[in-house]
């Protein structure tokens, strides 16, 4: 620490004594100091002929003339301060005895060392005064070893730095397993040490549990591997050709060994395969390993039987066995049953794999013996073999067939089942007939027959044949009971007509036993029978009959009936009688249709031939199908009715058709009536009448039929007036409306409704005329622009009126002459409304900032606005300011708003209630709405509300000349769980002491589009003295900052 000593020379540094100058000067000196530390350390100094001030300073810094140095209170200056007149400054040292810090290391004492090597140890003590002495232990041995280095590192502290200069010493066994303790000690007794661990190699491992070096497949090998020594003892893992098997082992530290159990399943893939064990710890370079190759004795995994199993009686089996890979190579014999086959040759066993091949004729008594081939394996003593069935083929011995008696007759249709069996034979016979069960001895196959005329004597042959190739049969007959096979009816007459006799031949054909013949129609004439096909008798009769239209397409039935058999056969003769047209009872005279549909005018005509031509008639004109322009619509169905498509009024009427075949000509006449939905007009549109006057809406209709109460009328306006009075004379509906008011004004509908979808309507637009009258709120009074030549200001003049309106302006009382470039008027109409807009180009506060008027009229009136061009400013206060609706926890309001300014603006409503704090601030979205919600606030609570507008310039007063609206919030029961954001004591706290609600905070974040503490809004009541003017004046400005802020985020 320097001290020095500072003498201030006053203006005049020299006296005179007794004609000489003297000079002030040290009497004594300052002196460099040692003391210990906590001591009192006192400087002397003298000044002779001291004049002006003394003042010492410490490092540079001056500790100030006053004798007690405040700011210093370790300091202070003491004796005589008049001593001497003149003064002389001196540097100064003082030094301080301190002890050495606690000493430390500097190397890396985690790391554990390794036997054999040299290392270096460096002791450090730092902050002593004078230099600390060092001793180094090493376990409880001095080490005598040791270098001192001393250096400065400023004028009040010194660091002592010791070290072992590349002292090093070799490690010997005794302290591998105990840590060396290294020992850094100084002077003060603050000592420092740690524990070193030495690291060696371990021994070569070794594998136990290895004795042959042959070993069994499918054997549980179980192996040690041991590795002695070493510090840390070793880890050890397994592998096999390479590849690791185990990674698991255990210390034994008394024994100083560590060891690794391997269990290892052999199989035959293991045959010749190297184990191999290796140890390690921190020290060895490499891993130390130990291997052992072992051989697998293992038989072979698959024996393969080759060759057919299958022969017939007589023939040579040629079959191979095949042994898959082995240790050592397998025997292979071959066995039928329980007799060994010698005729077989072994084939290469290469490789480790054995083949066999075998050749035997076989013979009946060998079927179902077992075949099997033996592979013996004299390395593992057991052997393994494949067996398989022979099967040998041989034909069957005897066939016959159950069926009944030959003299047994049988109905035709009914089932005969006949067996057919079979016996002996491998394999089993298969029999020709359809149906097989088997039995003891052979087999059986019953064939079910459904008896026909053709079954009658026939022949029945049962075949059996198998594998074997060689077939035997047997045979039976049937005696059948039939109606006649066939039936037929012949005439010699061609063509036949209406009024002629007709005669039809019947023939019956074979029958067993004779049948009898009936007809429906006419007498029986005679029949008579004679031999005929399936040994039965034919039949054949004739029967006559007088022809009407009635009998064409009716069938006459001729019958064979067998008293025997209890039924008979029989068929039928359709008549095909040729007359002229004719129309049913049934042919309608009259046919209702609706407009627009299709209309179907039924034919019911029959005829013979078939082929009649038809013609239309409607109003004694031709209905020609398939014609362009008006008959376009008429087709002819393939019955010759007659279709109207898209069937129109105009088509209603009598329609005549007449048609015409080969035999003749007939006619009939049939009635349409089309049916349609009513269509409706006005009979004046737009129906004008002014205002107080009487008004007559009249609908007109067509449409089939014309019923009563067909006409409704409905008012289309969204806000109800009072209907007049409505009537009908006939096709027509009115609406007469008295004392017409302009809410009667809009469209009317005319509803006409007969029954028949869709009913009809049409629109009547009533124009009620009224003098102009324009708009006059807040907004339409005022236009906003600044003044200052560079922008174009929009006067708008909007009024409603009927008829044309037109506009004229004035500036200042004096008419506009829009001829002048800088002004322009633009007139736009919309109905009833009529817009008119003046543009100012380059607005002047000097010569623009005036009163236009406006001035609407027409032939019924005028009216006139005052319009004020004022320059852009803060919005006006909104008015009107009301409850709409209230819950338990919200309130709705309303308000309207006033001029905004010239510029773009937006609301925010402002609220509290009696035991709230501030004022709470909810900014309206959007922005625009006039209409708001104001939610979480808390049942049966009277609150304060009040709303204000703001733009870019700044807010307005709050509506109605600062009115108050003072709402109570309703009851509401409280639920056991409530949400913490349902009332409106859960507020979210942003800042000190400001705090908004939940609905406020979601609401500025959307109008924002910034993070939850981007917009705050406080309001403390005035009652809180403690703020003054200047911490309002800081909010504005802030909630300025604020709106600017948003501003710009709004129109980025």
């Amino acid at each position: 620490m320097l001290v020095v000593l500072f003498l201030h020379l006053p203006p005049s540094p020299f006296l005179m004594f007794a004609g000489t100058q003297a000079q002030q000067a040290f009497r004594t000196e300052p002196r460099n100091l040692t003391v210990r530390m906590g001591a009192t350390a006192v400087l002397r100094c003298e000044v002779l002929r001291a004049s002006g001030t003394v003042q010492w300073a410490k490092d540079g810094l001056l500790l100030g003339p006053q004798r007690s140095l405040p700011g210093f209170p370790r300091y202070s200056m003491i004796g005589n301060p008049k001593r001497g007149k003149q003064g002389y400054s001196r540097n100064m040292v003082y030094g301080l005895l301190i002890p050495p810090s606690k000493p430390y290391f500097d190397m890396d004492v985690a790391t554990p060392w390794v036997a054999g090597k040299k290392y270096t140890v460096t002791c450090v003590a730092a902050d002593a005064k004078p230099l600390a002495k060092i001793t180094l232990y090493k376990g409880e041995v001095f080490s005598s070893q040791c270098s001192f280095f001393f250096f400065m590192l400023s004028y009040w502290s010194l660091h002592v730095f010791i070290s072992l200069s590349y002292y090093s010493f070799f490690l010997l066994s005794l302290f591998l397993l105990f840590p060396v303790l290294i020992l850094c000690a100084v002077p003060s007794c603050q000592n420092q040490f740690f524990s070193l661990f030495l690291t060696v190699a371990p021994q070569p491992p070794v594998i136990l549990g290895l004795e042959r070096k042959e070993v069994k497949a499918e054997r549980m090998l179980v192996l040690e591997c041991v590795s002695y020594g070493g510090n840390p003892l070793a880890t050890l893992h397994w592998t096999k050709n390479g590849e690791v098997l185990s990674t698991t082992w255990e210390e034994d530290v008394v024994a100083q060994k560590s060891s690794s159990i391997l269990k290892l399943k052999i199989t035959p893939a293991d045959n010749q395969a190297e184990l191999c064990c290796e140890s390690s710890n921190l020290v060895t370079r490499s891993p130390l390993s130990v291997s052992r190759k072992i051989t697998v004795l293992f038989e072979p995994a698959e024996l393969t039987l080759s060759g057919s199993l299958t022969a017939i009686e007589g023939q040579e089996l040629n079959l191979s066995c095949y042994a898959t890979s082995s240790n050592p190579p397998v025997d292979i014999r071959w066995w039928l049953g329980y007799k060994e086959l010698n005729n077989t040759s072994v084939g290469d066993n290469g490789g480790m794999t054995t083949m066999s091949n075998m050749t035997h004729r076989v013979s009946r008594e060998e079927h179902g013996l077992k075949l099997t081939c033996e592979a013996f394996n004299k390395g593992t003593h057991f052997s393994k073999t494949q067996s398989a069935e022979l099967s040998v083929y041989y034909p069957p011995q005897k066939v016959w067939i159950n069926a009944p008696a030959q003299d047994v007759p049988f109905r035709s249709g009914s089932t005969v089942h006949l067996v057919c069996f079979a016996t002996g034979g491998n394999p089993k016979a298969t029999l020709t007939w359809l149906k097989q069960t088997s039995f003891d001895m052979g087999v059986a196959q019953e064939l079910i027959v459904v008896l026909t005329a053709s079954d009658n004597m026939a022949s029945y042959r049962c075949d059996a044949t198998n594998k074997a190739k060689k077939t035997i049969s047997a045979y039976t007959k049937l005696r059948v009971h039939f109606t006649p096979v066939s039936m037929k009816i012949t005439t010699q007459q061609e063509v036949l007509r209406q009024g002629e006799v007709l005669t039809l031949e019947c023939q019956a054909g074979s029958s067993n036993p004779m049948a009898n013949i009936s007809w429906i129609l006419g007498p029986l004439r005679f029949q008579e029978s004679k031999g005929a096909q399936f040994g039965g008798i034919s039949v054949h009769s004739s029967l006559s009959l007088n022809l009407t239209s009635q009998h064409h397409n009716q069938k006459v039935i001729c019958q064979a009936y067998s008293h025997v058999l209890a039924e008979g056969a029989n068929t039928f003769y359709k008549l095909n009688v040729l007359y002229p047209p004719e129309f049913s009872p049934d042919q309608p005279t009259e046919v209702q249709v609706l407009e627009d549909d299709t209309a179907a005018i039924p034919l019911l005509v029959s005829a013979n031939p078939e082929e009649v031509s038809c013609i239309w008639l409607h109003r004694r004109e031709k209905l020609v199908k398939g014609d362009l322009g008006l008959y376009f619509r008429y087709h002819w169905l393939e019955d010759y009715s007659l279709e109207i498509r898209n069937v129109s009024r105009k088509d209603a009427g009598v329609y005549t058709v007449e048609c015409e075949n080969d035999e003749g000509v007939n006619q009939t006449s049939i009635t349409l009536d089309v049916q349609y939905a009513p269509s409706v007009k006005a009979e004046k549109d737009p129906v004008f009448v002014n205002l107080g006057e009487t008004a007559d809406l009249i609908c007109v209709a067509d449409a089939n039929p014309v019923i009563s109460a067909m006409f409704s009328w409905k008012w289309l306006g969204e806000e109800e007036v009072e209907m007049g009075e409505e009537t009908q004379q006939d096709e027509s509906g009115l609406l007469t409306i008295y004392n017409v008011t302009r809410a009667h004004a809009g469209h009317y509908k005319c509803l006409a409704d007969n029954g028949i979808a869709p009913p009809a309507s049409t629109h009547i637009q009533l124009v009620v005329q009224f003098k102009p009258e324009l708009r006059k709120g807040p907004q339409w009074r005022k236009v906003a622009s600044r003044g200052d030549g560079t922008t174009t200001a929009e006067i708008m003049c909007q009024a409603e009126g009927i008829p044309r309106v037109d506009f004229s302006w004035e500036k200042n009382g004096l008419l506009m002459d829009f001829a002048n470039p800088r002004y322009e008027e633009v007139t736009v109409r919309e109905g009833a409304f009529h817009t008119s807009t003046v543009r100012v180009v380059n607005v002047s506060a000097l010569l623009d900032y005036a009163v236009f008027s406006c001035t609407a009229r027409n032939s019924l009136g005028e009216d006139k606005l005052d319009i004020q061009l004022v320059s852009t400013n803060h919005p006006d206060p909104p008015s009107s300011f009301r409850q709409v609706s209230v819950g338990h926890d919200s309130v709705t309001l309303e308000w309207i708003p006033g001029f905004n300014g010239g510029l773009q603006q937006r609301f925010r409503i402002r609220y509290r209630w009696d035991q709230s704090v501030s004022f709470l601030y909810v900014d309206v979205f959007p922005p625009s709405a006039t209409t708001f919600t104001v939610t979480g606030l808390q049942p049966v609570t009277t609150y304060n509300f009040s709303v204000n507008a703001l733009n870019a310039i700044g807010e307005s007063g709050y509506a109605d000349n600062n009115a108050v609206l003072a709402i109570t919030t309703v009851g509401h029961v409280i639920p056991l769980c409530r949400s913490s954001q349902s009332t409106a004591g859960n507020f979210n706290k942003y800042e000190s002491r400001e705090m908004i609600n939940t609905a406020a905070q979601r609401t500025l974040l959307i109008d924002s589009g910034s993070e939850a503490d981007s917009n705050v809004y406080e309001s403390y009541a005035e009652v809180r003295t403690g703020e003054g003017m200047r911490g309002r004046r800081a909010r504005r400005r802030k909630r300025k900052g604020q709106l600017k802020n948003m501003q710009r985020h709004k129109d980025g």
